[in-house]
């Protein structure tokens, strides 16, 4: 594993600015740590640095499991807080079918939906007869429900639940393989908000050269294909003699 570190007068501004300024920033300063290629230089691929900000930016901001769109599922633990009535507050786990117990209202499906609308769905159950004018907060006190996002060029790109430790190469066998019509070997995983981005080929992987990671909840996997090619030739650039590469915009 390579890590990419930014010179030391831009560490401390990189890790405040938004994932397609840091990775533009990072590629841009790339040559302080004596970049050598034969694809393209920092200097020379203008055009493929911006493509490489705006990959970024596209993906970087969904890999974040904590997002306000995070949809509930099945194993996690929920805690419901109603405003000045303790005895209607409760911390539940959601059961495989999707469901809750909660006082006075009984079985309510949960799956699917986020904290927002779990908490505006209470209020109107409460309000019709029990409470007047609840006022609901939903936490989402543990993310049990574990998924990860794959696009790009695989034959079924979306959403698929991670079990136990799985790996790269099993969730690009759960989305039925790469498109070998369009896709290339390069993949990206996108986590932690954009603050990370891994870089692995998969032929390395199936070689052996490479060890099989682990994905994580919340992962945006993308497979190379024709609209993110340009991304990728520079990443490869940058990376010439091994794979992955990792940006760190807060560790570093």
């Amino acid at each position: 594993m390579i890590i990419l570190t930014l010179c030391p007068w831009s560490i401390r501004t990189a890790s405040a600015l938004c994932p397609a300024v840091f990775f533009g920033l990072a590629v841009l300063l790339g040559g302080c740590n004596g970049y050598s290629g034969d694809e393209a230089s920092p200097m020379s691929a203008e055009p493929n640095r911006a493509k490489l900000a705006q990959f970024a930016d596209r993906y970087g901001s969904a890999s974040n499991r904590k997002s306000a769109g995070y949809k509930i599922g099945p194993q996690d633990v929920l805690e419901v807080t109603v405003f000045k009535v303790p005895e209607l507050s409760k911390s539940v786990q959601v059961t495989e079918s999707g469901m809750v117990n909660l006082p006075l209202v009984g079985e309510v499906p949960v799956a699917g939906k986020t904290a927002n609308g779990l908490e505006r769905d209470l209020e109107g159950r409460l309000g019709v007869k029990y409470v007047k004018s609840p006022q609901v907060s939903v936490f989402v006190k543990e993310y049990n429900s574990q998924r990860v996002t794959i696009e790009g060029a695989v034959k079924k790109p979306g959403v698929y639940p991670v079990r136990g430790n799985d790996s790269l190469m099993q969730t690009i066998a759960r989305a039925e393989g790469l498109d070998r019509e369009i896709s290339s070997t390069n993949v990206a995983i996108f986590r932690d908000d954009g603050r990370q981005m891994l870089h692995y080929d998969v032929a390395q992987i199936r070689s052996g050269a490479v060890a099989d990671p682990e994905v994580q909840m919340g992962d945006v996997i993308v497979v190379e294909d024709s609209s993110t090619k340009a991304a990728f030739q520079y990443l490869k650039a940058l990376t010439p003699m091994a794979s992955p590469l990792v940006l760190l915009g807060t560790a570093l």
